[in-house]
């Protein structure tokens, strides 16, 4: 009898969680040392040992695979790895050395080399993602100004494969997201010297870059996300619709009513 069942390749954070949420009867699959919040039952693997986990995967007759949640970079312990593994670590390696995307790209197709679907979180769960329009609150002009120069830098980075959001506020760049995250630089926006601030606040802008797959890395915000914007004396956030997940969406908008932040799902301005 065919099954098409879905497995969870699941990281840190809650996005993996809500999958299950709303999938009770996916395989849940996680890593060694990696903190996750999924329920039990889970399946721990090594990620030297590619080969194992794609054989308990075909055992529990999974079909579609989603991967979610935050990883750090593994360190491979040269000495347990399976012959899979060993195989492919040359070319493992060479995508690690290239960013994200091409990392990324490279799990992608050998997932599906070995007869999986990949989806995009945003494909097994619904509302992750928005349609365009206000989300909630005001875009004044000054913010549009913002928006339309964050988008001139964001398109002027993407084939460099840095980040995914940027700060603007009256016109200038007040932080660019790299490997740190966005947490990190929200957090360096906020201790930026006042001597340095315009008067009318600013924007944070959070895209998905143009060659992103956005099945394994689309970008995401969360309330956590819009207590940072308001800590760090920004007016707002603007997201791209259909390509941004918002994480608790209904936590999200009644934070940022409460703190007197505009949330906007808009397309790139240039």
């Amino acid at each position: 009898m065919m099954t098409d069942r879905l497995a969870i390749l699941a990281g840190s954070g809650k996005l993996p969680q809500i999958i299950q949420s709303a999938n009770p009867d996916c395989a849940a699959i996680s890593f060694a040392g990696v903190s996750h919040e999924l329920q039990e039952p889970v399946h721990l693997h090594r990620f030297e040992q590619f080969g194992a986990l794609f054989d308990d995967l075909r055992n529990q007759g999974v079909t579609r695979i989603v991967m979610a949640g935050a990883l750090q970079r593994p360190q491979f312990d040269t000495s347990a790895l399976d012959r899979f593994t060993a195989g492919i670590l040359p070319n493992l390696t060479a995508a690690m050395m290239q960013g994200d995307d091409h990392l990324l790209r490279f799990l992608i197709a050998m997932i599906q080399e070995q007869g999986f679907r990949v989806q995009g979180a945003h494909e097994v769960v619904d509302g992750l993602t928005v349609p365009p329009g206000s989300i909630c609150g005001i875009m004044s002009e000054v913010d549009q100004n913002n928006l339309a120069r964050a988008d001139m830098i964001l398109e002027s980075l993407a084939a460099l494969d840095i980040g995914q959001a940027v700060v603007i506020e009256g016109g200038q760049a007040l932080g660019i997201e790299t490997l740190q995250g966005t947490e990190f630089m929200l957090d360096m926006v906020a201790k930026t010297s006042s001597k340095l601030r315009a008067k009318t606040g600013g924007v944070l802008v959070k895209r998905p870059k143009p060659s992103q797959d956005l099945r394994a890395d689309m970008p995401a915000i969360g309330p956590d996300t819009v207590d940072q914007v308001a800590d760090a004396g920004l007016s707002g956030i603007v997201i791209s619709p259909r390509k941004v997940m918002l994480i608790d969406k209904d936590v999200i908008i009644a934070r940022a009513l409460a703190r007197g932040i505009f949330i906007y799902a808009q397309d790139p301005s240039c």
